[in-house]
């Protein structure tokens, strides 16, 4: 578990808070120690801890890196939830950096209309009758390099009806490996994948392959990144 970066979010969320003594005192009750309990870690008083809260006295940077390091010992000398919590949304927060746009609709846009509005050339054809209920665009370079695979079923949102749109790929290889590798673990798929900025006999004959054996359509899109967010919003 990586300790470091969770006392790196705490310590800057103190330090950039408008209010960072108000900050201090959320800290403490979420890692569950009272001002005595604290002060005694750090070898002062409650008067004192009482004095940062309530913004008599301003925390310096000393001060914040004691009580970052006091908050995690504590917990992990009784079994370290609190951080492992932390830890897993923080985890979870850099899915977020992977995605440039994400959205649901209120009613299924046919999959021929959806490609039309972003100039997409199918590759793998989608099913008579199939509808996408949402999308999103994720940049694939980040998707692999930052995120987690475990977090990739949040790229899903409220449904796994939706496109799947990746940005920055070479070959189209590396997405739909770890589609296939999720949806056999958890029996779920996009409605359809595209590949921006891709010309179709760019595209990986493995990836092809992929998506032909497990039914995922598939599609390429050379329209500009911006000019297909834009394209995109026309759908409620």
């Amino acid at each position: 578990m990586n300790y470091r970066r969770v006392g790196i979010h705490i310590a800057g969320d103190i330090i950039m808070s408008e209010s960072p003594g108000e900050a201090l005192r959320r800290w403490r009750l979420i890692f569950g120690l009272t001002q005595t309990a604290l002060a005694a870690r750090l070898g002062t008083s409650p008067s004192v801890i009482s004095d940062y809260e309530s913004g008599r006295k301003s925390p310096g940077s000393k001060f914040i890196k004691r009580f970052v390091e006091t908050l995690i010992e504590s917990d992990l000398e009784r079994g370290g939830a609190i951080v492992r919590l932390l830890e897993q949304q923080l985890l979870g927060e850099r899915l977020w950096t992977a995605v440039l746009d994400m959205r649901e609709f209120t009613e299924p846009v046919p999959t021929s209309k959806f490609l039309d509005a972003i100039e997409a050339k199918i590759i793998v054809s989608p099913l008579p009758g199939c509808g996408v209920y949402g999308y999103t665009v994720v940049d694939g370079v980040r998707l692999v390099l930052e995120v987690p695979s475990a977090d990739y079923l949040r790229l899903y949102g409220t449904t796994s009806q939706r496109a799947a749109i990746f940005t920055r790929v070479s070959t189209g290889r590396s997405p739909l490996v770890a589609i296939k590798s999720m949806s056999s673990v958890l029996s779920i798929k996009p409605a359809i994948v595209v590949l921006h900025g891709l010309k179709p006999e760019a595209v990986d004959p493995l990836a092809v392959e992929i998506a032909r054996r497990e039914r995922i359509p598939l599609a390429v899109t050379e329209m500009k990144l911006e000019e297909m967010l834009r394209s995109l919003k026309q759908f409620r």
